[in-house]
């Protein structure tokens, strides 16, 4: 039976991939993209009577896929931590969906596996900007304060080579960069061993020295708004730019606008870290999606900024959670 393993580009698809085949080691086909590209199952589709692997995309932007895909007869497996909407009833799926603030796809993979590969269920839980998870499970492994950091930083740098427009933005397309974390059982192997890892280090330090000069352009009590031209590297730091500023100020939500140059823009939405719910929910109000902590919309037109904005501000405005 052939076998398809679809999974986002992030960090938390990456990691969540990779403990998954350390411990089921096979041959598949990989699906991927750009963080932003998560209907993965419409490429696939049309296949018969193949074992999916699905990872940390939601089910709910691939329902229409999904349901072909079961009628089809496929077996499919599915872990993930963004909104599912309601889940098909089918012996052909098995779903493994949280979507409390508190996890990732990848600490769910990894509760699945007993913990036998940790160390990739805390990179990615780092990645996702889910810290205080991380240390919490860091702690419980015994990891100084030097090693939550070098996992902390793989965790943020695979996280910010998901983001982009196209792969052609990124330093790694994601699938090229799950074969070399391939070869690593231990995030440590690949963080002193990796020819990867010095080159997504050298493109971060860049892009985060642009990202220092920006301001934001809208502040209020219930939050912060930024916006980036349509330049490679603002693509490229948005996610890591939002996690950043999310932990700058942990009491107020944050949306970061990335012009496109064709009349919309990427928004990534952040609600606070100290009231993590909200985002999905919003984003979802403009044809977006994501999880309660952390969403986004993929093309808000310039004409809807206005309606967002209000949106953003009733949202996440003190004593509305």
């Amino acid at each position: 039976m052939k076998r398809i393993d679809c999974f986002n580009g992030d960090a938390d698809g990456l990691c969540a991939l990779h403990q998954l085949r350390l411990a089921e080691p096979t041959d598949s086909e990989l699906i991927t993209g750009v963080k932003r590209d998560i209907q993965l199952l419409e490429r696939v589709k049309h296949h018969r009577d193949c074992e999916f692997t699905v990872l940390d995309i939601s089910l709910d932007r691939n329902r229409d896929a999904l349901t072909q895909l079961l009628e089809q007869g496929n077996r499919i497996r599915w872990f993930d931590h963004h909104f599912p909407g309601a889940i098909p009833e089918s012996p052909l799926l098995h779903t493994t969906i949280e979507t409390t603030p508190e996890v990732c796809t990848s600490i769910l993979v990894d509760q699945q596996l007993d913990g036998k590969f940790r160390e990739w269920a805390l990179t990615a839980a780092f990645g996702d900007n889910l810290h205080g998870s991380a240390q919490r499970l860091a702690e419980e492994a015994g990891l100084d304060a030097k090693q939550q950091f070098q996992i902390r930083e793989l965790g943020e740098l695979l996280n910010y080579n998901g983001y982009g427009e196209t792969v052609a933005d990124l330093h790694f397309p994601p699938d090229q960069l799950y074969r070399h974390l391939q070869p690593h059982e231990t995030s440590w192997s690949f963080i002193h061993e990796s020819t990867a890892l010095p080159q997504l280090r050298e493109g971060h330090r860049e892009d985060q020295s642009k990202a220092r000069a920006l301001s934001p352009e809208v502040e209020t009590s219930a939050g912060r708004v930024f916006r980036l031209p349509n330049e490679p590297w603002c693509r490229r730091v948005v996610g890591v730019f939002s996690n950043r500023m999310a932990r700058e100020r942990p009491e107020l939500a944050h949306a970061v606008f990335v012009e496109t140059g064709r009349g919309t823009f990427v928004v990534s939405v952040r609600a606070p870290l100290e009231r993590p719910q909200g985002a999905d929910t919003l984003c979802r109000k403009f044809d977006g999606g994501g999880r309660s902590g952390a969403a986004g919309i993929n093309a808000l037109p310039d004409a809807e900024v206005d309606r967002f904005l209000r949106a953003f501000a009733a949202c996440f405005a003190v004593g509305t959670q």
